[in-house]
């Protein structure tokens, strides 16, 4: 049979117009299946070494599920089972990687049920004598002060586990944030096959919602725009991790405000020519995330194009985000990363605010913040995490232009996902550079 990964590649090659086609529910299941395989085999183990934490122990209850399970669990499982213990072994000597599941049934194909019900009725005591028996060096919990996708471990099973393990035991146990966050963050050869993909699909609804199709000035509403978008996701078979928004900024005599943009914004605003349009959007695909923003000019009667002081400040935001993605240095942090590029910004006259994040399991995935709107100057915790190799972000940042025939100061904001190999960054299916026109 022909290797799914390359009968999802032949999408790719096609024209943009088919980028929307999105795989039946029964080739998503495969895809997501062998993804999941490469990253038992490849990301697990080289993640434990990297660590230390030579046993990982993820316990979780059906419909309380710890965030990082759900990405470990097949394509047909929609939720833990009843209790549900993973458990993964490195033995430094034999250098291999035991995958143990303490439940009543495998955990997909590569994780088998290691639960002997007759000699351990209680669950608790398989998962005790599992521990013991491999003795390991440091045992990893699900626990983090900084990162929610790592601190999935619930209070309950904290408690129970600490009252089963023998005081030899417990001062072993550790947080496994770093190991989580790598598992959360660290992306794989066939997964950067299919991402382009998701930014394909996500770049065509855009540009098909930022057009004369779907917009006509005087009558369309923000409102309409927004709804219009997740409209088109659900005939796709597609759906979202967040709700879209659609913001204008135009000649009047309110100013730029952040929250207004995103949160607080008028829902019923009406396009009119002359506007300048916002969109944040993204979308769920093969449990991977997207996050875009972009923006268009609705040109005004006699009008061929967007005027020259529009332009001029949206390539002051593409060039922000080049000054930020030459910061990315593997052992950097988000922090520091941040604080270069604000400061190289501001040295070539750049107005800019940079709030950008990883990207992956998770919208707001894990791995190191590189700001955020309203802490510019750093992001305790999670902005002091390093970047690593083979991990992806959403460049999204905006820089203030002042337009003369306005009488303001307007914010170009932008967002497209991006991949860091380690020594360079690439945007993943490309990047806007121009304006999206809708003509009047």
């Amino acid at each position: 049979m022909k290797n799914v990964i390359q009968f999802l590649l032949c999408f790719l090659v096609v024209a943009s117009t088919y980028a929307q086609v999105v795989l039946p529910e029964r080739e998503q299941a495969r895809v997501i299946d062998e993804i999941l395989e490469e990253r038992f085999n490849t990301v697990v183990p080289a993640l434990m070494e990297r660590t230390g934490i030579d046993m990982w122990i993820i316990i979780s209850r059906e419909y309380n599920e710890d965030p990082l399970l759900k990405t470990m669990l097949p394509s047909t499982w929609l939720s833990a089972r009843r209790t549900t213990m993973i458990v993964f072994y490195q033995d430094a000597k034999k250098k291999s990687l035991e995958k143990m599941a303490i439940a009543r049934y495998n955990v997909g194909e590569s994780i088998k049920a290691s639960w002997d019900m007759k000699k351990f009725p209680d669950q608790w005591d398989a998962l005790v004598d599992i521990i013991a028996t491999r003795n390991p060096q440091k045992i990893g919990l699900n626990i983090s002060e900084n990162f929610a996708h790592a601190d999935g471990l619930d209070h309950t099973h904290y408690d129970m586990l600490m009252k089963k393990l023998p005081s030899t035991l417990k001062s072993k146990v550790v947080s496994a944030e770093p190991l989580a966050v790598g598992w959360m963050e660290t992306r794989t050869e066939k997964e950067m096959q299919i991402y382009p993909k998701l930014v394909a699909i996500t770049h065509d609804i855009i540009k098909e919602g930022f057009s004369s199709k779907v917009v006509t000035p005087g009558v369309t509403t923000t409102d309409d725009l927004v709804w219009w978008f997740r409209q088109k996701l659900t005939s796709l078979g597609l759906i979202t991790w967040f709700h879209p928004s659609v913001a204008i900024q135009r000649s009047d005599s309110t100013s730029f405000e952040h929250l207004r943009s995103f949160s607080n914004r008028p829902k019923d605003d009406v396009v009119q020519p002359g506007d300048l349009l916002h969109v944040d959007f993204g979308i769920t695909y093969l449990r991977l995330n997207t996050d875009c923003q972009q923006h268009a000019y609705v040109l005004k009667p006699g009008e061929t194009d967007a005027p020259a002081s529009i332009k001029k400040a949206f390539a002051n935001s593409n060039r922000l985000q080049d000054i930020l993605t030459s910061n990315f240095k593997t052992g950097r942090t988000g922090n520091e990363i941040l604080l270069a590029s604000l400061q190289q910004a501001k040295s070539e006259g750049i107005n800019p605010s940079i709030y950008t994040h990883p990207l992956g399991f998770n919208g707001h995935a894990a791995g190191p913040t590189i700001g955020m709107w309203d802490m510019q100057q750093g992001v305790p915790g999670s902005g002091d995490y390093k970047l690593y190799p083979k991990t992806v972000y959403s460049i999204e940042l905006n820089s203030g232009t002042f337009i003369p025939e306005w009488k303001k100061e307007i914010r170009i904001m932008l967002e497209e996902d991006g991949y860091f190999d380690g020594s360079s960054f690439r945007y993943i299916g490309g990047r806007q550079e121009n304006l999206h026109i809708i003509k009047y």
